[in-house]
């Protein structure tokens, strides 16, 4: 189901313990104090939970590719995700891999001070030191050689990647990376689409 993701055995943080949560269509790369694969696996099962059932009401936000209206009672992931297209002139699901690394994430800080989640590219994080995060790229000359530095921050944050040329996201351009950071997942996974979708050409 999932392409070969061989850059995750080159993202192990010193002191943290890796381990993953693979549910259908979600599959994510964890790093926490210790290996809290049960709990990640029910945090995204909830998300999942959310999700699938309030497509089942509003197929619309499965589908729409522009932002979509807000509904008055709905779970706060599917506020985030709405709130987040909106923001960024795309459709909602364009923020849901950084929205359930968020949620899983914020889950596991529970029962670990530093977690790190990735979903394909999308990363929340809550760091006891600066971290340093090369950038994949595939083909590009770039890749894995270019990267940002960041400081420790007292709260999570996330860096999302959305790419034209590599994985299945959908993207109307065709840059090999386009990287956000940002307080939010979701707003970041949002964004990074949305500026990806600008990118046609060199000159772009």
């Amino acid at each position: 189901m999932f392409e070969n993701r061989t850059y995750r055995s080159n993202v192990l943080k010193k002191g943290l313990t890796s381990f993953k949560a693979t549910v259908k269509e979600t599959d994510l790369h964890i790093q926490a104090n210790s290996d809290l694969t049960k709990e990640a696996v029910q945090a995204v099962l909830k998300c999942r939970n959310y999700i699938e059932k309030y497509i089942e009401q509003h197929p619309d936000f499965a589908t729409s590719l522009i932002p979509i209206k807000v509904m008055r009672i709905a779970p706060q992931i599917i506020n985030d995700m709405i709130n987040a297209a909106k923001a960024t002139k795309v459709g909602p699901m364009a923020a849901v891999a950084g929205a359930v690394a968020e949620y899983a994430g914020n889950a596991l800080l529970e029962k670990s001070n530093e977690v790190i989640v990735e979903n394909g590219g999308d990363i929340f994080i809550k760091s006891e030191s600066e971290t340093l995060f090369a950038i994949y790229a595939d083909k590009s000359p770039l890749s894995m050689k270019t990267g940002i530095l960041i400081e420790k921050r007292e709260k999570p944050y996330a860096l999302c990647t959305s790419s034209g040329t590599i994985g299945h996201s959908k993207s109307y351009g065709k840059a090999d990376a386009v990287t956000i950071f940002s307080d939010s997942a979701p707003l970041a996974d949002a964004a990074a689409t949305s500026l990806g979708n600008l990118i046609k050409k060199p000159d772009d």
